[in-house]
């Protein structure tokens, strides 16, 4: 495998992952309102996810589902059901002021599972990887499936360190504007919108 190949792989996966979308605004949200040990710990759920997806792709699960409509908008519905939830769980939250230490030491391995399921919920990751991994396979090497699984891990990697840094800032403008009492009285109303705003994005946007 070229490693101008890799290289302009690389660059793709960056841009992609920068770009707004449901796991890195879900990172944003719980690093806000929760701090960057938080986001971190809910980056590791979603990469590993990604894991799954990855498989998926290289094996075509994923093209099964893609065919099938109803399979493809059940696990759509309740990824975007899931993530109301915990709208509506943030909105319920009327604390006064947010306790990071002990919501984190208390919390993380629920963060890490929510970050997997938040990630498993959107078939749309197994789509994309199958649309993108195409575009950089070279098919005369043979082991397609050994090269989609390499650009799997690299995305994933990617992700992992992107997701990291968005926790690390995001957990320090949540924890700068916890300093005031009457914005920390609001984080958990910027977190619950922001569960609705990507359940809205996932449940209405075509495939």
């Amino acid at each position: 495998m070229e490693l101008l190949s890799l290289a302009a792989f690389l660059g793709a996966a960056v841009l992609l992952t920068l770009m707004p979308g449901p796991d890195n605004l879900f990172v944003l949200a719980q690093s806000i309102a929760k701090g960057n040990n938080a986001g971190i710990s809910t980056s590791l759920g979603l990469c590993t996810g990604l894991l799954f997806h990855i498989t998926a792709a290289t094996v075509g699960l994923s093209a099964l589902v893609y065919q099938s409509g109803l399979a493809f908008a059940l696990v759509k519905y309740a990824g975007a059901a899931y993530l109301l939830y915990l709208a509506y769980k943030s909105f319920r939250e009327k604390r006064s002021a947010i306790h990071l230490s002990s919501d984190i030491s208390l919390g993380s391995k629920a963060l890490y599972k929510r970050g997997v399921i938040m990630n498993l919920l959107n078939p749309k990751v197994s789509l994309f990887f199958l649309a993108l991994f195409p575009q950089f396979i070279n098919y005369s090497l043979g082991n397609v499936p050994g090269q989609m699984l390499l650009y799997g891990l690299i995305f994933l990697l990617q992700a992992l360190v992107i997701f990291s840094l968005i926790s690390v800032f995001a957990g320090s403008v949540g924890a700068f504007l916890q300093k005031s009492p009457s914005v920390s009285k609001r984080i958990n109303q910027v977190q619950g919108s922001l569960f609705a705003l990507i359940a809205f994005n996932i449940a209405f946007s075509q495939k």
